[in-house]
């Protein structure tokens, strides 16, 4: 197995927190579940959150699928519940910002700069393989 160097992210995290009023938690994680940056939380939250994002990733894509002339893929999950608001964005191939929010979030802001952070920085937050070499 070969360690693939990580590019820190935890501080372009920082912007988006600190560009919207009343967000969070902010974090990136594969599409496995695993926590690739994070700001405004601990790591136990950070990875707890991302290990349920995957879940949701997985459930939202077979849903997409169901679209005739869409192409399966997940792009934007919004979730409102007693308390705030949580959203799931697709971050590059492999990859998924997450942001927790409360209630009277700005949640046009926050769908514009999330955008603006994928698209800054997209490549940035593509999951690599963990893993190199040729299957026999």
């Amino acid at each position: 197995m070969t360690q693939q160097p990580r590019f820190n992210m935890d501080w372009m995290l920082k912007d988006l927190a600190t560009s919207v009023p009343q967000t969070r938690h902010v974090i990136v994680l594969s599409s496995d579940g695993l926590r690739m940056a994070q700001h405004g939380t601990d790591t136990e939250v950070a990875d707890r959150l991302a290990a349920a994002c995957a879940g949701l990733q997985s459930l939202s894509s077979a849903i997409a699928s169901e679209f005739p002339h869409g192409d399966g893929q997940m792009r934007l999950v919004v979730i409102e519940v007693d308390g705030g608001f949580f959203y799931l964005m697709a971050a590059g191939a492999g990859a998924y910002l997450a942001v927790l929010a409360d209630d009277d979030v700005d949640a046009g802001l926050m769908g514009m700069k999330m955008r603006d952070l994928v698209a800054r920085i997209g490549s940035h937050l593509t999951s690599p393989p963990r893993v190199s070499g040729s299957v026999t």
